[in-house]
């Protein structure tokens, strides 16, 4: 793989490209794209072991299909229609 020096003389590079001023930036926003991405996996393992179990998916309205898929109860409103009142 790579040795101290080579690793050394990437992150010069890296600095010397980008700036000592824009480093804090790029890691705060590589944790935050971090810390998304484990909670986005969290969840979907959650969902997936709900599944397992035999629970229902989906919110309110939501009715399960046989092939797996979420039918959502609902009226289609094109954009040209005017309001409906309630």
């Amino acid at each position: 793989m790579f040795g101290l020096s080579e690793l050394a003389l990437i992150l010069i590079v890296i600095v010397v490209l980008l700036g000592a001023k824009k480093l804090p930036e790029l890691a705060r926003s590589a944790g935050k794209a971090a810390r998304i991405l484990k909670s986005e996996t969290k969840a979907l393992k959650e969902e997936d072991g709900q599944e397992e179990d035999g629970q229902a998916r989906g919110g309110p309205g939501a009715e399960p299909d046989t092939s797996g898929r979420r039918v959502v109860v609902g009226t289609v409103v094109e954009r040209g229609d005017p309001p409906r009142e309630r």
